[in-house]
């Protein structure tokens, strides 16, 4: 095979069986990508915690399936990118119940123990 100066060499594919399926999108992986993305906006508010839950739950399910499908189901990327927003969104869910924690402990540090009687008061 020649090609023209500048041009990269074609590698030829072997022919592919008639009955083999097109590749297809997994849907599963942009409804993974989705729910992190939510997961991940929403995580301060702690309401993250759902979605993101919910998208590492969706992800194993798609992980399993591409498996299953021997190549077929393309949207690796998808599912990477919304695993990785899930899990930061878990991580900002963390953060911010220790934050509140921490907030609540030291107001409760604060505030008088027991009955708080008039100076006058023996």
């Amino acid at each position: 095979m020649t090609t023209a100066p500048g041009q990269l060499p074609v590698a030829h594919q072997p022919p592919r069986h008639p009955l083999d399926p097109d590749p297809a999108p997994a849907t599963k992986a942009r409804a993974v990508f989705a729910l992190g993305l939510i997961g991940a906006l929403t995580g301060l508010f702690v309401g993250g915690v759902v979605p993101a839950t919910v998208a590492l739950q969706l992800a194993r399910q798609a992980r399993r399936e591409a498996y299953a499908s021997g190549g077929y189901l393309t949207g690796a990327a998808w599912l990477r990118q919304g695993e990785r927003l899930a899990w930061a969104g878990l991580v900002l869910v963390a953060v911010a119940v220790v934050t509140l924690v921490v907030i609540g402990v030291v107001r409760l540090a604060d505030a008088p123990f027991g009955q708080d009687y008039a100076p006058n008061v023996d």
